[in-house]
């Protein structure tokens, strides 16, 4: 199977949100592709970020665990993420992986750009991979 590099466009929205527009494959081959967006995005008072997933090929388990790896940044940071733009496909494995619970999915941008500007989903939930407190 042949992959798409991933590409990643970061742009403003209104309201203090970046939006990083995905093209391509979210693999482990394009871990530097993403976390350099994520880093352009959050460099001016960006206290939400917009994923767009409407240019995705493909994206397998170590995408995932990306995924996981810009949530944690972000969560640290203070910064809710969401997205738009997945395949009904994809939408199945963010709920099968609970990533559905820490980044809110949404058909439309300006609902994502919306759910971007607000208080986390769940703040308390525990990212997919960790444990929770005393468990």
């Amino acid at each position: 199977m042949s992959t798409t590099p991933l590409q990643a466009r970061v742009r403003a929205a209104d309201g203090g949100v970046a939006v990083i527009e995905l093209t391509g494959d979210v693999t482990a081959a394009c871990e530097s592709e993403l976390m350099d967006a994520y880093r352009e995005a959050g460099r001016s008072e960006v206290r939400g970020i917009v994923l767009d997933f409407t240019g995705l090929d493909y994206m397998n388990s170590s995408g995932i665990g990306l995924l996981v790896t810009l949530l944690v940044r972000a969560k640290r940071e203070g910064r809710q993420v969401s997205a738009y733009g997945l395949s009904n496909h994809y939408r199945q494995i963010f709920e099968l992986t609970r990533l559905d619970e820490v980044i809110s999915v949404h058909d439309e941008e300006e609902q994502a750009i919306a759910a971007a500007r607000t208080s986390p989903v769940n703040p308390t939930s525990v990212l997919p991979g960790q444990r929770a407190p005393g468990g």
